[in-house]
């Protein structure tokens, strides 16, 4: 099958295309990588009736440092943040859980900004970005803003953006000191999409005691699945591999993963108790090592 008639809009600008965007609304979509948009356009599950191609726009190709956050722009690939030092220095879970997104033919093309748009609850990248407490910048042609990842995701494939707004910039903040991370996921092939995925952060005093934690799940809900307030528990003593099976115990109890062709409730909480200790322990042992990828 091949996409229903649309036209195609390909600006030099970011005014132009938010212009744009703003006559068409509901009836455009924006392209940059198309990695999850044109499937969607070949089986017409996407019928807009304007195609706005963002990859001539000036300025949203950058990958940068303020004093607290890494700044990944719109038009950022994947397979470039993927290899970036930057990225690997100041934010190593975004780095690690993009190893695992697809295949690097997908990732030269795919950007971090569309797949959290996208909102896959399954996809890494919205995990990432709400594990790690970050936010998307929104413009529209009325202006912008900044919206966190808690308040970002909605339900499956639907975020709180409005038909007039695309992201511009995903703001990740920069790695705190003595702070390890892990990713995991369990998927049936290499590149398919996981079953379940964990990542975790875990940050540790100079006598390694946890001071913080924080934990996500994918495919076990309608939006990026955050545990933090059960990796709690850890804050106070040594990261170990008992406290870590209760904080497991205690997220596959509350959440409510769905059944589907690929696998049902049942077994995706298995894959919680099996993932969730593994990636708490690991990023623990990382934290008191002080090692992270890139380093």
């Amino acid at each position: 099958m091949k996409p229903a008639r649309f036209e195609y809009v390909a600006p030099t600008a970011l005014p132009e295309a938010l212009e744009v965007l703003g006559e068409q609304g509901d009836e455009a979509k924006i392209l940059a990588g198309g990695q999850s948009l044109g499937p969607l356009l070949n089986l017409r599950l996407a019928t807009p009736a304007a195609l706005i191609d963002v990859n001539r726009v000036a300025g949203l190709d950058g990958l940068d440092t303020d004093d607290g956050h890494v700044r990944i722009g719109a038009l950022v690939r994947q397979r470039d943040a993927e290899r970036s030092r930057l990225l690997a220095r100041e934010a190593p879970l975004a780095v690690e859980a993009l190893r695992s997104v697809g295949h690097i033919g997908i990732r030269n093309r795919g950007t971090l900004a569309g797949s959290i748009a996208h909102a896959d609850p399954a996809a890494e990248m919205p995990a990432v970005l709400t594990v790690l407490g970050g936010a998307v910048r929104a413009r529209s042609r009325d202006g912008e803003r900044l919206i966190p990842a808690g308040s970002l995701f909605e339900t499956y494939f639907t975020t709180v953006l409005g038909p007039d707004e695309m992201i511009v910039e995903v703001l990740l903040p920069r790695r705190p000191a003595r702070t390890g991370h892990a990713w995991l996921e369990f998927a049936q092939r290499h590149g398919d999409f996981a079953l379940v995925g964990v990542g975790a952060v875990v940050t540790v005093d100079d006598a390694g005691i946890c001071r913080d934690a924080r934990l996500v799940c994918t495919g076990v809900d309608s939006v990026p699945y955050d545990a933090t307030d059960a990796s709690r528990a850890l804050i106070g003593a040594v990261v170990h591999a008992q406290s870590c099976v209760a904080v497991a115990d205690a997220v596959a109890s509350a959440c409510r993963p769905g059944t589907d062709i690929f696998a049902d409730t049942a077994y995706r909480r298995r894959l919680i108790r099996a993932l969730v200790p593994r990636a708490l322990q690991a990023a623990g042992r990382r934290a008191s090592e002080g090692a992270t990828d890139g380093e």
